[in-house]
């Protein structure tokens, strides 16, 4: 079974028992407020492991099975079986860092919660695309809506800072933008090869 897979699960598992457990779910949550005054510093890895809703939880599982796979795929090509630390790290790694803005901007607001593995799985599908840039992807499977990865995650980004804007959904929006750049960055900095990849696969970009 796959790391990405075991991550799939084990995220399921816990968003589920928070969703039917109230002082779970205020315990886990990231709060930056009690990051900040209580110390509490494990929310930065335990927000990660629950959702807001099914729905939530879906989306978030979904993206990180279909390029989570195929990303531990190339590390493990490149790194051996230590590509699975080196994919995990940047899972756990990317819904950490990706919370860290959040943090500061938030640290003195009290009533301020945010959850989901937006910034890991984030990190994950920049990753695959400094991979594979070109490749088309077609949300849900509708094929007329299929368009290079790379176009994709252009508009990841404008979504994620319009709703990062417009708040008030429990959604840390922010993290996506975070979590992604963190992604392209620990990918290079763990194999700078990627680099020339994605240049060489840029040379034959086409919008559709």
């Amino acid at each position: 079974m796959s790391a990405t897979i075991i991550l799939v699960i084990i995220t399921a598992i816990l968003s589920y028992y928070a969703w039917n457990n109230s002082n779970i779910m205020n315990k886990w949550i990231f709060n930056p407020y009690s990051v900040n005054k209580y110390k509490q510093y494990y929310r930065f890895i335990t927000s990660g492991f629950i959702h807001n809703d099914l729905m939530h939880l879906i989306f978030n599982m979904i993206v990180l099975w279909m390029f989570g796979e195929q990303v531990e795929r190339e590390f493990v090509d490149i790194f051996g079986s230590a590509g699975i630390i080196v994919f995990v790290a940047m899972y756990i790694l990317g819904i950490i860092m990706s919370d860290m803005p959040t943090y500061f901007k938030h640290k003195e607001h009290a009533y301020y919660n945010a959850l989901g593995a937006s910034g890991g799985v984030s990190s994950i599908l920049f990753s695959f695309i400094l991979f594979d840039p070109n490749m088309p992807l077609a949300p849900y499977g509708i094929s007329f809506l299929a368009l290079p990865a790379i176009v994709w995650a252009a508009l990841y980004i404008i979504y994620s800072i319009y709703m990062g804007k417009r708040g008030g959904d429990n959604i840390n929006h922010d993290a996506h933008l975070w979590g992604g750049l963190f992604g392209i960055a620990f990918t290079i900095a763990v194999y700078p090869g990627v680099v020339m990849i994605f240049l060489n696969q840029l040379k034959y970009f086409s919008l559709f």
